[in-house]
């Protein structure tokens, strides 16, 4: 039986009728020819990495160049062309009088502008980086290529700055071993390799500037990376004393649109020869590269959080390779990573001489010996000792004294006063807070009050905190010192320095402010609480946060670590050796198979993902592979699994590609993508 639409309905089909007729009607018509474009007479074929974040299609296409775009489509510009239906953004890498594709090929959309933003050397690194971390050149010109901001682009180019003066000074390089050599080499164009453990209470950022000015005089180009935008500011101040104005720029990440094109852009067309700046600065598309710097090279924020998540050091160290420019790898802490370079002679050091080190600093542990529990039986027990106490009051009457917890807030954790039984939320298990003095508690998971909360072994009331963070620290610290100011530094409040007056600054690791004078004392609460971290690098790490902390200290200054002095953490910092820390764990490394001794592979993602790139990898001989083991995932979120695959170092450029390839497998095919993580910075 037919049914015929109602009039309701009938408007609603018309529409899908006359479509279908149009359709019919350009069926039966002769097709039209297409126009063939006009290509430029020289080099007519622009080959473009287009930025696609599919493994599979990661590599460069062949596009035509039509007559018109023949002068801007230069190598290194921007264009827009034609890829799987739209319209995608891409760079041209390099002009061809022909193609290797047999078919026709499809020209150019359009050239969005015809700056040379992509340098063939910038080029060639994002090659090197996607290789070393098995990931995509795609991801990594994200990183390396800021936004056009057209507005800026457009503006007169400001004239180059002349080359500053040569030095006559090594200034602070004068008291390290080999470093007035490193500033000799860095004159005359040498490239020269190097890790410099700095001293305590040393001016690092004139240092680095004194470098960098060095090679700037040889007519050469430097880049400097910092961890954050405390220390690029200090590095900033620094670079404008020793080089002048208009010598140097500022590019980080979090400049804005225009500042970070705009500074990317005073360092492409060689306005300037110095860039300084966070992670963000390793791709500065400088000229003529004859130095690159990185300062505290264990930072996790030299890690990029984004795919194919490179490190700052590693992209640093693979550019100096490939320009043949020199290489300093800086900071008070040494690294395993950066004691690996000095034993395979890729770097040589440069240290400060022990009676620099002697007379700069002197760091003691309470209760380390007979003498010191007889003047304090409670040494180490006690959180604060009576050694940290009387070098406190003793200190504040000549300077600012600083105080370093590991821990952010007001009650870390919480206990039963009686059984010390760790406070839990009744509804999720999560751990009870309180954020402030007269705050009520709640669950740190789920938020929940805990006002009438109950031990659930001895049925008691009280609480106490095993763990105080830095306001509770602070407010314990101005009871026991009345009449002194007391300041903190931790979390969203981070100061960047402080005047030269008696005050005690309370901060967590990494956020310690510098005073103007240096600290006239330094004190470590809780380093057990450092120590305790599950991770591979927790005793690397410890040490890296006290060094840093107490190099803050001015010269002759006090340093007290509350802490058990047989550790050998502790032990390595009131010897202040970390290059003996380092050689000590990398030796522990080379033993277990960890990195640098050897290349390390996470693969994180469902388990059936995971299982999926394992039977496609083609593992060099030597290879283990580790799991998979599932990893803590917050409530709601899909469960998941890590692999750890760990080849010989010999091996690691195999194992990259073999995970590029079957990354590229699995995007051809659609399959769930991975995380891939190549010597990842935390292991837990």
């Amino acid at each position: 039986m037919t049914t015929t639409p109602g009039p309701e309905e009938q408007p609603a089909l018309l529409p899908d009728l006359a479509r279908a007729a149009v359709r019919r009607s350009r069926a039966e018509q002769p097709a039209k020819a297409v126009p063939a474009t006009k290509a430029a007479e020289v080099d007519p074929v622009a080959r473009v990495l287009v930025e696609v974040p599919l493994a599979h299609l990661d590599r460069p296409f062949d596009y035509l160049v039509p007559e018109a775009m023949a002068d801007s489509a230069v190598p290194g510009a921007r264009v827009k062309v034609r890829f799987a239906g739209q319209d995608l953004d891409g760079f041209v890498i390099e002009r061809l009088p022909r193609s290797e594709h047999e078919g026709r090929l499809a020209p150019l959309r359009r050239v969005v502008s015809a700056e040379p933003v992509l340098t063939p050397e910038v080029a060639r690194l994002c090659e090197a980086v996607a290789q070393r971390y098995a990931g995509t050149v795609s991801d990594v010109l994200r990183l390396a290529v800021p936004p056009r901001h057209a507005t800026t682009e457009k503006k007169e180019p400001v004239p180059p700055a002349p080359a500053p003066a040569p030095l006559d000074d090594p200034g602070p390089w004068a008291a390290y071993d080999g470093g007035a050599a490193l500033l000799e080499a860095l004159a005359r164009s040498a490239a020269p390799r190097a890790v410099w453990t700095a001293a305590p209470a040393e001016d690092w950022p004139t240092a680095l500037a004194l470098a960098a000015r060095a090679t700037a005089a040889a007519g050469r180009d430097v880049v400097l990376c910092v961890p954050d935008a405390r220390d690029v500011d200090r590095l900033d101040a620094a670079l404008r004393t020793v080089l002048g104005p208009d010598q140097h720029v500022v590019l980080t990440a979090d400049l804005g649109p225009a500042r970070r094109y705009a500074a990317y852009l005073a360092a492409l067309r060689g306005q300037v020869r110095v860039v300084v700046g966070t992670r963000a600065a390793a791709f500065a598309p400088v000229r003529d590269l004859g130095l690159v710097v990185i300062w505290d090279d264990g930072d996790d924020l030299h890690a990029e959080p984004r795919a194919p998540y490179p490190h700052a050091r590693e992209v640093l160290l693979e550019r100096a390779r490939l320009a043949d420019a020199a290489a300093v790898v800086a900071g008070h802490a040494q690294t395993v990573e950066a004691t690996y370079l000095l034993r395979t002679s890729w770097a040589r050091p440069v240290a400060p001489p022990r009676e620099l080190v002697r007379s700069r600093v002197r760091v003691q542990v309470p209760g380390a010996s007979d003498r010191d529990l007889a003047r304090d039986p409670f040494a180490r027990a006690s959180r604060v000792p009576r050694v940290a106490a009387e070098t406190v009051r003793r200190a504040l009457s000549t300077g600012p004294v600083l105080v370093q917890t590991p821990r952010h807030g007001y009650a870390a954790s919480l206990a039963c006063d009686r059984c010390l039984t760790p406070a839990r939320c009744t509804l999720c298990a999560g751990p009870l807070h309180q954020p402030g003095r007269a705050a009520p508690l709640h669950c740190r998971w789920c938020a929940e009050p805990a006002e009438a909360w109950t031990c659930p072994t001895c049925s008691g009331h009280g609480l106490r905190a095993p763990v105080v963070g830095e306001q509770r620290t602070a407010e314990e610290l101005g009871r026991a010192f009345p009449g002194i100011t007391v300041r903190t530094s931790a979390g969203d409040h981070v100061l960047a320095d402080v005047p030269d007056k008696p005050a005690i600054v309370v901060a967590t690791p990494g956020a310690e402010p510098v005073a103007a004078a240096g600290y006239a004392a330094v004190i470590l609460l809780d380093t057990w609480l450092m120590l305790s971290r599950p991770d591979l690098r927790t005793e690397e790490e410890s040490l890296r946060r006290w060094l840093n902390a107490a190099a803050l200290v001015r010269p002759g200054g006090d340093v007290v670590a509350v802490g058990d002095s047989a550790h050998p953490a502790l032990q390595a910092l009131v010897r202040w050796d970390p290059a003996g820390a380092a050689e000590r764990e990398l030796a522990s490394r080379t033993d277990t198979h960890f990195p640098p001794a050897s290349r390390l592979v996470t693969i994180t993602g469902e388990e059936g993902a995971v299982t999926g790139v394992l039977e496609l990898l083609q593992l060099p001989p030597g290879t283990e592979v580790l799991g998979p083991a599932p990893v803590p995932a917050p409530p709601g979120a899909d469960p998941e699994v890590r692999v750890v695959v760990r080849t010989p170092r010999a091996a690691g450029v195999a194992l990259a590609d073999a995970l590029r390839e079957a990354q590229s497998l699995r995007s051809a095919r659609k399959l769930p993508a991975v995380r891939v993580q190549v010597d990842p910075v935390a292991l837990g």
